[in-house]
């Protein structure tokens, strides 16, 4: 996900919600959704039917499915039935969900039927676009599919997805996976019907609904990529998107195959400036044209393997996904534009970390945060967490770091991880104990705060450099110093480290971090020996 773009009627409306966010659901495990969704042209008021296959990790005689009642302003969906095999079921309605009262013994499965319609007060934009062509746009994240789908909304949670929409004829509709039925219907309607076999969390399932212009840029590894673009932006819409074609290989080759049957790129009117739906990207209407388009869907299409495919066990390991996210965008443009790109790069994100330590102290790992997951959506969980992976690559070395991503993926791929568990991968990869590292970085506020003082002495010829850590949580780390263009690297453990090297003659300066590998802020000053 990418925040560029997100309105002030956008940071409301997921304020508002976020403000009553749901715990994650015990005891069931959901395998599968098929949403059948109706859509009109006269109003914002949906139909639709859930089938749900419950998986129960342990005997119940209720459970519970996220889905927001109707509010007194008259938005959010009221269920109309629940059947189980034809039979009706015993249901309730409160403000955390839909209750269905069935018996249920454990690693049992069963298919339930939810019938219910309304306004969806969030989740679900239905508005018009910059051109007043009116679209609707699933925008789920990070728990709002509850608005407009009976669901367990929660990233821990994932299953494969059917969506069939029934909606005017005049739109083309797009989801997850791949198009398998699209047929005319009476009244000037058009059923159209997507399925996606790769179980996602629902923060990553959508449909998108609009008068598009769609073309196939390319095919990447036998993956076929769209571009679906709103008419009056074709021509640079589809030059655009067509980024994808060449993003995508890099990927492949340093992470793994593209984890599913098709990519589309899709412009869209929701509140975000980019979303990682699977297999449907969503990015905001005026991407198109916009120069930093090309790093914008190599942000998204790197979603795909993280966020989306590889998802993280709760919101808390944010970083798991916007920080992979950002951190692969880096390398490919490290990839395409050279090392300098990248220092570059890592420079200005470095800036928006110690900008962001400033106003709010938290660690990338932030538990605090159990409700207003917008939070989140910060400079730890996407620069800092390129910034941790960065260093990484340098601590255990390109071909071992690759290793480990590669690893990371093909193990939890379709599944879920923790930091934990990443650690444990690329500890295996690098051959060495990250636990040190991964502590400091992620489990712990701030960053480090140098004082580097250096001087000359003339009779022993050697230069003299003392390092002095200034924040309260002392660090280890690699600090990387050129002298006369030669960049040579020592071990910071202390308070104060001290370090004599032999030189024939007083350097002109003394430069820390030449090649950009350290998050940290750092003073350098000279000292005249007496």
């Amino acid at each position: 996900m990418t925040k560029k773009g997100l309105s002030i009627l956008g940071l409301a409306m997921l304020m508002s919600w976020a403000a009553a966010a749901q715990s994650l659901l015990s005891g069931i495990d959901v395998q599968h959704y098929t949403f059948n969704i109706q859509l009109n042209d006269q109003n914002n008021s949906i139909s639709g039917q859930a089938e749900v296959a419950v998986k129960f990790l342990t005997a119940e005689d209720h459970f519970q499915l996220n889905l927001v009642k109707k509010n007194v302003a008259g938005k959010g969906m009221t269920v109309l039935a629940v059947t189980e095999e034809h039979q009706p079921v015993h249901f309730t309605q409160d403000s955390a969900g839909v209750n269905i009262f069935t018996k249920t013994n454990i690693n049992s499965i069963h298919h339930y039927l939810i019938r219910y319609e309304g306004i969806p007060a969030d989740g679900l934009i239905i508005s018009t676009n910059k051109f007043g062509k009116r679209t609707f746009f699933g925008d789920n994240w990070p728990n709002r599919a509850q608005n407009w789908l009976p669901c367990h909304d929660h990233p821990s949670d994932k299953a494969s997805v059917d969506f069939v929409v029934t909606a005017p004829d005049h739109y083309q509709v797009v989801a997850n996976g791949l198009k398998l039925e699209e047929k005319a219907l009476a009244g000037h309607l058009k059923l159209t019907h997507w399925q996606e076999t790769v179980n996602l969390p629902t923060k990553v399932m959508v449909i998108g609904v609009a008068d598009f212009a769609i073309s196939q840029s390319g095919t990447v590894s036998g993956t076929p990529v769209y571009s679906y673009v709103y008419p009056q932006n074709e021509t640079q819409g589809f030059k655009d998107y067509a980024f994808a074609d060449k993003i995508l290989p890099f990927y492949i080759q340093h992470i793994g195959a593209y984890p599913y049957k098709k990519l589309a790129n899709v412009q869209s009117t929701t509140i975000f400036g980019g979303m990682e739906n699977a297999s449907a990207i969503f990015y905001f209407e005026n991407s198109v044209g916009d120069r930093g388009v090309e790093s914008l869907i190599a942000h998204e299409i790197a979603h795909q393997w993280f966020g989306d495919a590889v998802t993280e066990v709760g919101w808390q390991h944010l970083w798991l996904s916007e920080g992979f996210a950002t951190y692969m965008t880096n390398c490919y443009l490290e990839h395409t534009y050279g090392v300098d790109s990248l220092k570059h790069i890592l420079q200005q994100q470095r800036q928006k970390v110690l900008g962001f330590e400033k106003k709010r102290l938290t660690p990338v790992i932030d538990t605090a945060v159990t409700s207003n997951y917008m939070q989140l959506l910060n400079a730890n969980s996407y620069e800092k967490g390129a910034w941790i992976l960065h260093m990484l690559r340098r601590k255990i070395g390109d071909a071992a770091f690759w290793e480990g991503i590669h690893n990371y993926f093909a193990k939890y791929s379709g599944h879920n991880a923790s930091s934990d568990n990443f650690k444990l991968v690329m500890e295996q990869a690098g051959k060495q104990n990250l636990g040190q590292f991964f502590d400091q970085w992620l489990r712990k506020p701030g960053h480090p705060k140098l004082a580097v003082n250096w001087s000359y002495d003339v009779l022993k010829k050697t230069l003299n450099i003392q390092v002095n850590q200034q924040q309260a949580n002392l660090y280890t780390l690699p600090l990387e110093y050129s002298v006369n263009g030669k960049v040579y690297s020592m071990l910071v453990t202390d308070k104060v480290t001290t370090l004599q090297l032999p030189l024939a003659a007083k350097p002109a300066a003394v430069e820390i971090d030449p090649h950009t590998n350290l998050l940290a802020e750092y003073e350098v000053k000279q000292l005249t020996n007496p």
